[in-house]
């Protein structure tokens, strides 16, 4: 048997209210829910676009349309990249002078082909380049004649006399040490 919770209360106890009859009681109403009825969102919608006669409106319980990472980002370690130093004009114009397209493209107008839209702009922009590097540096279209010149020998004999002036200077530099 169970056992039973007897009304009877020793001193220490709280003391309950005591029993009231079903007559005395007050009866009050259900209690009163907040928010509105279930499936209130679409009445109201069907009686707004009814009223307002507007075309179809967002269902606003649709979220975004972004689209939702899953994985987290992860954070490659960047290496830095030592800065290549800056290249004097000397250097810059050495590297023009020596690019295989620029060659090929004067050697083919050398030969008289005609060369395409995109290679002959090419072609100026590279020319300008250079000519703007010439002026910058100093060099004229003369110095550089007269350097191939000095470089070109014309006869055995100027290589020969070359040569025995180098010999001479080969023994001077051995009797000052």
């Amino acid at each position: 048997m169970t056992r039973k919770k007897s009304r009877k209360i020793n001193e220490n106890a709280p003391k309950r209210p005591p029993r009231t009859k079903k007559e005395d009681r007050v009866v009050t109403g259900k209690k009163q829910k907040s928010g509105n009825k279930a499936g209130s969102r679409h009445n109201e919608k069907q009686i707004q676009q009814k009223q307002s006669g507007t075309a179809q409106a967002k269902d606003p319980r649709h979220g975004s349309k972004k689209p939702v990472a899953l994985e987290l980002p992860t954070k490659a370690p960047v290496a830095k990249q030592p800065k290549a130093p800056k290249m004097s004009d000397e250097q810059k114009l050495l590297k023009l002078e020596e690019d295989p397209r620029l060659n090929k493209l004067l050697d083919m107008l050398e030969e008289g082909r005609d060369l395409n839209d995109a290679d002959q702009a090419w072609l100026e922009k590279q020319l300008t380049e250079i000519e703007r590097l010439m002026d910058r540096l100093g060099i004229t279209e003369e110095d550089d004649l007269e350097h191939v010149m000095k470089t070109t020998v014309g006869s055995d004999d100027d290589l020969l006399d070359k040569f025995e002036s180098g010999a001479d200077l080969l023994k001077d530099y051995q009797d000052k040490d």
